[in-house]
């Protein structure tokens, strides 16, 4: 008698023969007209050049046979596009007059991203990424659908990913074909980390900034003769001409110091307030999940943004801080892999506001770990600080200098000359580091401080480099090579003695052959 055994299988997916071709959503050509917008300030130069020539009567004509000309080339474009989602593969095939097929096996897929825009996000449509493994080397063998339903999108999504979970074993015996499989229930995904609005709006008060007031700054001197009114706000005489036309101007001689207090107050408003609109603009809706392969982050309130970051592809982990920020204990976290970010950043953010404890977990799940309170740090020698030392002895001759020549203001170059030298020396005491079982810790920066966490078997190379200022002294400098690089300065050790450096490297690439 044969039992009868049930197997769990997911809903088999189309047969590649059968599988209908498919186009991108029509709100793609939606999306083109938007973005006739930033490409249109490409064809100022030459609809300034029909005024200058004064042949203004050609302006509107030239705008609308440039609107024309896009529109009927986003549609064409549209139109020669078209995909294929198959058993066990996507295909795309696109151009307009030179035609590309290309075929993505879903083996060859390390990943699914899925993005929206504020337009994407109201027309219901998303753009999908397809990441083949080419981060580290380039996007050109990466692909992307550009807009399809975001429904559509979520579902091929959940296809390759099933796809690459369920495992079929299947071998041919006797001239018959015999398969077997074993239901075996995927993980759930795990939520990790996430941030609600308390979280974002204390994140925003630590991420002071002035850009706002920088772009108000400079779009009022760049537009400056076509504003309705003739008043700006980062010209002094303009606030003493309106002080006068409303009688005040005496009162504020009388109280500079109210005056410099209010002005004050003004900047660390909007300070706060900018920072607190970029924290929640970026990262609204925060989430970090654990998924069987990858972790996954979900965040932005006008760009929606879904990527994943494949464990086994993460290289080094990054704990940064400020100097404020570390006085209440709050850390941002990023991963440095091999899988890209959109092409927008080189490292990953996955903790961008938090305590350590709620990063430890994080860093468990990479397989990397943070330096225990027990140990022993060394630290590098205080000749890093020669080159902050030059500048600031450059800065105070600079001053005298100035000085001697009847300038005032040159005794601010000693002042500036100390301030360097200062921070030179306590930042030269900030670079220290520690070799751990498997994993080298390097903690620098003085108002910005980072420890970089590096295991020994995501380093490629060790490059020991010294010069005549480190040869003397009998120190050396290592710097690690890195797949995948970090836009946080690269990976090093300054000034170390010869001897523990070059025992570093031995143990590092030792480690590196043994993985």
């Amino acid at each position: 008698m044969t039992d009868a055994i049930d197997v769990a299988v997911p809903a088999a997916p189309i047969v590649a023969g059968d599988a209908p071709w498919q186009r991108l959503h029509p709100a793609t050509l939606a999306l083109a007209v938007v973005r006739l917008g930033p490409r249109s300030l490409n064809f100022l130069p030459a609809i300034a050049a029909l005024g200058f020539t004064g042949n203004w009567v050609w302006i509107v004509p030239a705008l609308l046979a440039f609107l024309l000309f896009s529109l009927v080339a986003a549609w064409l474009h549209w139109l020669r596009f078209r995909f294929l989602v198959g058993a066990d593969e996507v295909v795309i095939e696109s151009g307009v007059l030179s035609r590309q097929h290309r075929t993505i096996p879903f083996d060859r897929i390390q990943d699914v991203s899925i993005e929206q825009g504020l337009i994407a996000r109201a027309l219901g449509i998303a753009k999908v990424g397809f990441e083949t493994g080419a981060g580290g080397a380039g996007k050109e063998n990466d692909a992307n659908l550009d807009a399809i339903a975001l429904g559509g999108a979520e579902d091929l999504r959940a296809t390759i990913r099933a796809h690459r979970s369920v495992p079929v074993a299947a071998a041919a015996q006797n001239g018959e074909l015999a398969a077997s499989a074993a239901t075996i229930p995927a993980p759930e995904d795990r939520l990790l980390f996430a941030m609600g609005l308390p979280r974002l709006l204390i994140a925003g008060l630590f991420n002071f900034s002035l850009a706002a007031l920088a772009v108000v700054g400079a779009a009022m001197q760049l537009f400056d003769g076509l504003l309705p009114f003739d008043f700006n706000i980062f010209n002094p005489s303009d606030w003493f001409d309106l002080a006068e036309r409303y009688q005040l101007d005496q009162w504020l001689l009388a109280h500079r110091w109210v005056a410099g207090i209010g002005a004050a107050l003004s900047l660390l408003l909007i300070g706060f307030a900018s920072g607190v609109a970029t924290m929640i603009f970026a990262n609204w809706g925060f989430r970090l999940t654990r998924e069987p392969r990858a972790l996954r982050r979900t965040r932005g309130l006008t760009t929606r943004t879904d990527v994943a970051i494949p464990v086994r592809r993460v290289q080094a982990a990054i704990v940064i801080t400020g100097w404020l920020r570390k006085r209440f204990g709050w850390h941002e976290l990023r991963l440095q892999s091999l899988a890209s970010d959109g092409g927008k950043e080189r490292d990953h953010q996955v903790v961008p506001f938090a305590k350590l404890g709620a990063i430890d977990p994080v860093l468990a799940e990479v397989g990397i770990a943070r330096p225990g309170a027990a140990q022993v740090w060394e630290s590098s020698h205080r000749i890093i600080a020669l080159g902050g030392l030059v500048g600031a002895l450059g800065a105070t001759l600079g001053g005298l200098t100035a000085v001697a020549f009847g300038q005032a203001l040159g005794w601010f170059g000693p002042v500036i000359g100390l301030l360097i030298g200062a921070g030179a020396l306590l930042g030269a005491r900030r670079h220290r580091w520690t070799d751990m079982d498997g994993q080298v810790a390097i903690e620098r920066g003085l108002l910005k401080p980072k420890t970089t966490l590096l295991p020994h078997a995501s380093v490629q190379s060790v490059d020991l480099k010294t010069d005549f200022i480190l040869r003397p002294l009998g120190l050396a400098t290592l710097v690690f090579g890195v797949p995948g690089g970090s836009s946080l300065a690269s990976h090093e050790i300054p000034a170390i003695p010869r001897a523990t450096a070059e025992a570093l490297r031995t143990r590092i690439l030792t480690a590196r052959a043994r993985a």
